[in-house]
């Protein structure tokens, strides 16, 4: 399986589990892909820059580059992709991870994944407006 191109196997996985569109597989990846650049420029040693990402770490620059690509969208496009809680998101991992397409740690696990943040507070808090005190008048 491991010469199977990325939208075949993705393609296997939705055959398999039908809970999420497969945008949501190349959107995973893809958020892969900017948290690891993101991290590598924070990092200064080697042994740093070759370290796994995990979980929560996965997360957070998922939520990042989420809000990059689709702003207020974000929740919404989520949604349509089945995407509903970080957990969603790993549940895409270990699918990846089966298939080869990611690799694990013998430490990662899906509960990883869970509850890191609610997608209201990731994706819908950063485009409310501010409450401003109401000023008395005197």
């Amino acid at each position: 399986m491991q010469d199977l191109e990325f939208e075949e196997i993705v393609t296997l996985i939705c055959k398999e589990d039908t809970r999420f569109d497969k945008k949501a597989y190349g959107f995973v990846r893809q958020g892969l892909d900017h948290t690891v650049k993101e991290l590598r420029k924070k990092e200064t040693s080697r042994a740093e820059r070759s370290r796994h990402v995990s979980g929560p770490e996965l997360l957070q620059g998922i939520r990042v580059y989420a809000l990059e690509q689709y702003g207020p969208l974000t929740k919404t496009v989520l949604n349509a992709w089945g995407v509903k809680r970080c957990r969603d998101f790993g549940d895409i991992v270990f699918s990846l991870i089966e298939y080869n397409v990611f690799s694990k740690t013998e430490n990662d696990r899906p509960e990883d994944f869970s509850d890191v943040y609610t997608f209201d507070e990731a994706f819908v808090r950063p485009f409310q407006p501010t409450k401003r005190r109401a000023v008395k008048a005197e």
